[in-house]
């Protein structure tokens, strides 16, 4: 609860607040009493060691994991909504988007399919057959296929692309709905020095229009792109703040970054 009230001293408007939840999975205590809140327009970072808890959190902001104590409240259009106990379809609704570590785009339509899927919120590739965007849902699906750098293989199936260029239509489609936070699970795994690059500074641009948070290993990529880290360690938060700020943490060295 201390990082949360000390975010919200500053003055920071959030998009999301964390408040004291706990997850348990039978006898196991996975996530003990977290607490945080993410700024509008902010990247933040949750990093740990292999199983401290991050992507347990960020599947019970979407919905995913149920919340054995505490809440999760989200700051959006609508007003301010405990999601907490809602179902995924809702908390999706609402402006919630999440991608997971593997690419899952549709690999039987073209990636001009795929993103008209996303554009109108369909969830069959059924939905292609009588599908008819309006002319500014196709402006703006055309503005981010070339925002991923897809636009000149649009025609082209999934399976023509690059390992990256799987995780950059992915995260095109979830630009299509608009969210006003976006959740990502290491969305550089697997990819090389250049393609990291580019997704640094494509989620850099992707801020300014929604928060977003990022599972991630990748401590380079963390620096260079975080606003703000917070480090967990078995369920709980160890430290927050800036990469800069929590690489001096003792604690933070001995647990993670000190290894291997």
């Amino acid at each position: 609860m201390e990082q949360l009230m000390e975010r919200m001293d500053t003055g920071v408007t959030p998009v999301l607040d964390i408040e004291d939840v706990s997850i348990q999975f039978g006898d196991f205590k996975a996530i003990k009493d977290v607490s945080t809140s993410i700024g509008k327009n902010e990247i933040r970072f949750f990093i740990g060691p292999n199983g401290a808890g991050k992507t347990t959190i960020l599947d019970a902001i979407c919905g995913k994991n149920k919340v054995s104590d505490g809440k999760i409240v989200f700051h959006g259009d609508s007003g301010d909504r405990d999601v907490t106990r809602m179902k995924e379809y809702a908390i999706s609704d609402l402006g919630i988007g999440r991608k997971f570590q593997a690419p899952s785009v549709f690999g039987g339509i073209t990636i001009d399919e795929n993103m008209e899927l996303a554009v109108a919120r369909k969830h069959s590739i059924y939905s292609t057959t009588f599908l008819k965007l309006s002319k500014e849902k196709r402006e703006y699906m055309n503005h981010i296929l070339e925002f991923i750098g897809l636009k000149d293989k649009r025609f082209q199936y999934p399976s023509s692309l690059s390992h990256g260029e799987k995780q950059w239509l992915e995260i095109g489609m979830l630009m299509a709905a608009r969210p006003k936070l976006m959740l990502l699970d290491e969305p550089v795994a697997g990819m090389g020095r250049r393609e990291t690059e580019k997704t640094a500074e494509m989620l850099k641009n992707i801020k300014k229009e929604c928060s977003i948070i990022v599972v991630e290993h990748d401590m380079q990529f963390a620096k260079d792109v975080s606003d703000t880290v917070t480090v967990f360690h078995e369920g709980t938060v160890l430290d927050e703040g800036t990469m800069e700020t929590v690489q001096q943490n003792q604690q933070v060295i001995d647990v993670y970054l000190g290894r291997g």
